[in-house]
């Protein structure tokens, strides 16, 4: 006899070895006549820790299945981001609605200081060395989307310049001959 209730996504759609983080889980309730119906929604981000983060959003009227839904959401929406070796490539900020992010590469030894979602973004991305700043609203999903909306604003060098009809010069290493 199968008991497995599991909902069955396709195999595309499945991003192995990811992981999930719940930034926050909401509660709203609609009066009505025989009392209070409770719905929740839920943000998780996933991320494979190497350059691959998402964020999705759930609703329902169970959190359990509120955050089933948004981690399956999030994993749906990964985008990848270019890395320079523990950081991202430039400094980056950007703006959702009023959640405003500021985020800045850091030496090798620095860690991530950050806060909030923005840390749990940047952690799950991959990025292990960066100074961020969240201004504005405290507000978690705005925050997180401002985040995500920097990260994927970040375009490597070689794309920089493709853009502009140049190819990226290499140090060439001189070679000298020594005979004895």
């Amino acid at each position: 006899m199968n008991n497995n209730n599991l909902d069955i996504i396709p195999e595309t759609e499945i991003i192995t070895g990811t992981d999930e983080k719940v930034i926050c889980v909401n509660r709203c309730a609609k009066v009505v006549k025989g009392g209070r119906n409770f719905s929740f929604s839920a943000l998780v981000v996933a991320g494979d820790r190497n350059g691959k983060v998402g964020m999705g959003f759930g609703k329902a009227n169970e959190v359990s299945d509120a955050i089933k839904k948004a981690g399956d959401n999030a994993r749906k929406n990964m985008i990848k981001i270019p890395l320079k070796d523990t950081t991202i490539p430039y400094p980056i900020e950007s703006k959702f609605r009023a959640g405003k992010v500021i985020i800045k590469p850091a030496a090798p030894g620095t860690g991530i200081i950050a806060r909030g979602g923005v840390r749990v973004v940047l952690e799950l991305a991959g990025v292990r060395h960066v100074l961020a700043k969240s201004l504005g609203s405290g507000n978690q999903i705005n925050v997180v989307k401002a985040t995500m909306n920097a990260i994927s604003k970040l375009v490597t060098e070689e794309e920089i310049l493709a853009k502009r009809g140049k190819v990226k010069k290499h140090k060439v290493e001189e070679k000298t001959n020594e005979t004895a």
